[in-house]
């Protein structure tokens, strides 16, 4: 019993490990999987719903699908239009916007960059524009050299596009068979530990379901709120500057950075004052109050349960070690840790060297 619990375990150390080469070397393929896995769990309550009421489960994927698809499409329509409204109007402020950078500009800048009149920074935007110009062929060296790579390595450009046109293709198998999926797994599982199993696996589906669906619903109030305040405020782009800051909120504080940045650097050109700056500080930070106390809580409330310190500590190191993609698992994966440590720890107090019989 003991040499093929020993051998049980040397063949899954050997398939961990080769499951983590193969996702090692194919992490385009594996970044494709993970963003039709996770929108397959995003959207599979709605297709258990129309099922539980008598929908067969392919229609209701069709169903969800078409859904889905029409919201995407309203929405890209919708922001297609209002920032090519909002495009049109800053064209139009461009002189404004570049007196007024002149006017901020600090004098010692000026004198380095010899433009201490109006027509002396024309002028040497006229020079720049002529040696871009003039350096414009060793400028096109490197892009030569990257579309001959490209040309010499086509299939595998192919395969890479091809594969996140397919997204919707493995969307749809995922979400098909994930009932089966969970069944196949759980066959692996000794009947003495599948309570323990299904316990646990409950508990990660609540943390997870509760970040997942709750920051998408957080970000989406976001969104409105932060564009709905820079309209009535007067910044320019306002709508594009609201919708990327609540959209990259999904990680957390991220989109609150960008769009005060954002917001202040529109409002500095626009206004050259400083209290649209400040209202635009103060907009972020009252809806930033805002998130904290009552849209959170209500929204995703304590399913996640992370303590502030240790969500940023989370991103940190998930960026430093995996960038963007880091980032953005960082949080939910430190939630899911929490289930299991929160287990070892009533273990732990549950020994008898803790208790000392």
């Amino acid at each position: 019993m003991q040499k093929s619990s020993r051998i049980l375990l040397t063949v899954a150390l050997l398939l961990l490990v080769l499951t983590a080469a193969a996702l090692y070397f194919s992490s385009a393929v594996f970044l494709q999987l993970f963003i039709a896995f996770a929108l397959a769990y995003i959207l599979n309550p709605a297709v258990e719903l129309l099922e539980r009421r008598g929908i067969k489960r392919l229609y209701g994927i069709l169903v969800v699908f078409t859904l889905a698809m029409a919201i995407c499409i309203g929405f890209t329509v919708f922001m297609a239009a209002s920032i090519s409204g909002e495009f049109s109007k800053m064209q139009l402020n461009l002189p404004a916007y570049a007196n007024h950078f002149y006017d901020i500009t600090p004098p010692a800048v000026k004198s380095y960059l010899n433009i201490e009149t109006p027509d002396k920074l024309a002028l040497r935007m006229s020079e720049l524009l002529q040696q871009t110009r003039s350096s414009a062929p060793d400028l096109l060296k490197p892009l030569l050299a990257f579309l001959q790579k490209a040309l010499t390595s086509t299939i595998s450009v192919l395969l890479a596009v091809l594969g996140y046109l397919i997204i919707p293709v493995y969307l749809f198998y995922l979400l098909f068979d994930l009932p089966r999926l969970k069944q196949f797994i759980e066959s692996f599982i000794p009947e003495r530990f599948r309570g323990c199993y299904t316990e646990k696996l409950a508990e990660v589906d609540n943390v997870l379901s509760g970040f997942v669906r709750g920051q998408l619903s957080v970000c989406a109030i976001l969104a409105l709120l932060y564009s709905i305040g820079l309209y009535f405020i007067g910044i320019d782009l306002a709508i594009a500057i609201g919708t990327l800051a609540g959209i990259t909120f999904i990680i957390p504080y991220v989109g609150t950075i960008i769009g005060i940045c954002l917001s202040v650097v529109m409002a500095l050109l626009k206004f050259n004052d400083i209290l649209h700056p400040l209202l635009c500080l103060g907009w972020f930070g009252l809806v930033q109050l805002l998130e904290g106390m009552v849209i959170t809580p209500k929204v995703v409330g304590d399913t996640v349960g992370l303590h502030p310190l240790v969500a940023i500590v989370a991103l940190l190191i998930g960026g430093q070690l995996f960038g963007i993609i880091g980032m953005l698992l960082a949080v939910p994966v430190t939630a899911v840790m929490q289930v299991f440590l929160r287990s070892l720890a009533a273990y732990y107090r549950d020994s008898e060297f803790f208790r000392g019989a």
